[in-house]
């Protein structure tokens, strides 16, 4: 049986004139109460829409598509726009104007200085799994996978005002914080539970939803929700990278059923190929942690195709998958185009113009 897929997505308010981000959140969501599922996030800067439990890929794509036209719409009749990008191009956003939300101010308070740069936007994954035991070891099975899914879905290039040299710079920013990142390799589920009391017990977890790894079990569905990704430029990207995430899910729990409770990867290996994924994205080369070479991100971005193709077939996705594979690969991750809109007269305001186009197409 082909899992359910239950997608988040996270846009950020701009302003069209200045093509700075906007602290007018609450504006948009207030225009846009027709909508199924868009809420409010942690900055005033953003919002989050939610698509409800599909199955088909192409229903999925129907769906955020309809949603980023609605919000987009919604924004539009604030005076606003809105952008797929992980991370503000433009706009003094340190620190952001949080949402008021009493848990959001409690973060403040325990968290400090690694919020000023929390005004950030990834696609969340959602994929149904038995229980919160196998989403764990889901989680073992997916990381050695995860610095290539960084490269694929990399959209975050410029950071107020400057390209800061990375493809990613969400996830350089992200990686800061005390439980993000990839998730350690867990032997049990025993172990898994032992480490979070662990957590809780240090003070580093205002609750369960603060355990931000990049693959973690759902604190409130059952589900493994995998958020390694940078929010994609556009729709198709989305798809694409969704279709590989339930592939690697399906793959996962197929081993699991064997007994088969995932490799180890030492962190430190696995900490290097991210910081290697961020940098680069789809340009150059990548760490494969698994043999600790060097090879072209596109190598194993192929690999990755490989290792889930079994799971594509299956579900009926293989062809849409490899197209949307070959296509990225094609055209360039949303790094790679965001820079190119900035080479067409070095200025950041047409990477915001750029965005606010690609968002929606």
């Amino acid at each position: 049986m082909v899992p359910l897929i239950g997608i988040e997505e996270e846009y950020l308010i701009v302003d069209p004139r200045t093509r700075h981000v906007a602290p007018r959140a609450a504006e948009v969501l207030a225009a846009a109460t027709d909508m199924l599922d868009v809420v409010h996030e942690i900055t005033r800067f953003q919002v989050e829409a939610r698509t409800p439990p599909s199955a088909d890929l192409s229903e999925l794509g129907s769906q955020l598509r309809a949603a980023r036209k609605e919000v987009a719409g919604a924004a539009r009749s604030c005076g606003l726009a809105v952008v797929a990008s992980g991370i503000p191009v433009l706009g003094n956003v340190m620190p952001p104007p949080l949402t008021d939300d009493d848990r959001y101010h409690q973060g403040r308070t325990l968290y400090r200085a690694l919020q000023d740069e929390i005004s950030i936007c990834a696609l969340h994954v959602h994929v149904d799994v038995p229980d919160a035991e196998h989403a764990v070891y889901v989680g073992n099975h997916l990381r050695p996978w995860l610095p290539t899914l960084i490269a694929l879905a990399a959209n975050s290039p410029f950071f107020v005002g400057r390209d800061t040299g990375y493809a990613s710079w969400r996830v350089i920013s992200w990686g800061r914080w005390p439980v993000s990142g990839a998730p350690p390799y867990f032997p049990s589920y025993g172990a898994y539970e032992l480490a979070l009391r662990a957590l809780a017990e240090s003070g580093v977890l205002l609750d369960a939803k603060t355990v931000y790894w990049d693959t973690r079990p759902s604190p409130r569905l059952p589900t493994v929700e995998i958020r390694v990704a940078d929010v994609p430029l556009d729709v198709a990207d989305s798809l694409t990278l969704i279709g590989l995430i339930r592939g690697l899910v399906v793959t996962a729990l197929a081993a699991v059923a064997r007994g088969d409770r995932g490799q180890p990867v030492p962190a430190e290996v696995l900490r290097a190929a991210y910081w290697r994924a961020a940098r680069d994205g789809l340009q150059g080369d990548s760490l494969d942690v698994r043999h600790g070479t060097l090879v072209p991100a596109a190598v194993l971005a192929g690999r990755l195709l490989e290792h889930v193709r079994p799971a594509l077939a299956e579900a009926g996705d293989l062809t849409f998958i490899q197209e949307g594979l070959d296509r990225l690969l094609r055209k360039g991750s949303g790094a790679m185009r965001q820079r190119r809109a900035y080479a067409k007269g070095n200025h950041l305001e047409e990477v915001v113009d750029d965005l606010i186009e690609a968002t929606v197409s």
